[in-house]
């Protein structure tokens, strides 16, 4: 919620619990450990934040969608954000070009995953994901801007 504009009417308790009671509702799901967890709730998180700026751009018919910031170094400078279904579509696009960096995106930037945590979890090396996280960023930076 870090990443979340100024006044979002999502509070973080709120994401947090939104996001554990899909992943109760998912029966017979086992998690592997540590990082695979992560990976399934920064999916919930994704889907919650996605489902609430719907809800809420349905409510005001299009507008008040819900912001972002793209990158962490954005994080800090609330004017420099980024439209949660915008990336969420362009998100979506990546992965259907390069899913492995679609999944980096969506571990880092919704799970928080760190590097490491990231290449354990998609198996493959630290150089890889630094390698994916910039190239995706980069796409992104590019779709969001057009």
């Amino acid at each position: 919620m870090v990443r979340e504009r100024a006044g979002h009417t999502l509070q973080p308790t709120a994401l947090v619990h939104e996001a554990y009671l899909r992943l109760a509702r998912e029966t017979g799901t086992e998690w592997e450990d540590r990082a695979h967890f992560l990976a399934i709730a920064a999916t919930a998180m994704r889907r919650v934040l996605v489902d609430h700026a719907r809800a809420r751009g349905a409510a005001k018919r299009g507008g008040g969608r819900t912001w972002v910031t793209l990158h962490e170094e954005l994080a800090a400078q609330a004017e420099q954000s980024v439209d949660v279904l915008a990336l969420d579509q362009a998100l979506t696009r990546l992965s259907s070009i390069d899913e492995r960096q679609g999944k980096v995106v969506e571990l880092r930037f919704f799970g928080g995953l760190e590097i490491r945590e990231t290449a354990l979890l998609l198996k493959v090396s630290e150089g890889t994901v630094k390698r994916d996280w910039r190239h995706a960023k980069a796409w992104l930076r590019r779709e969001l801007s057009a």
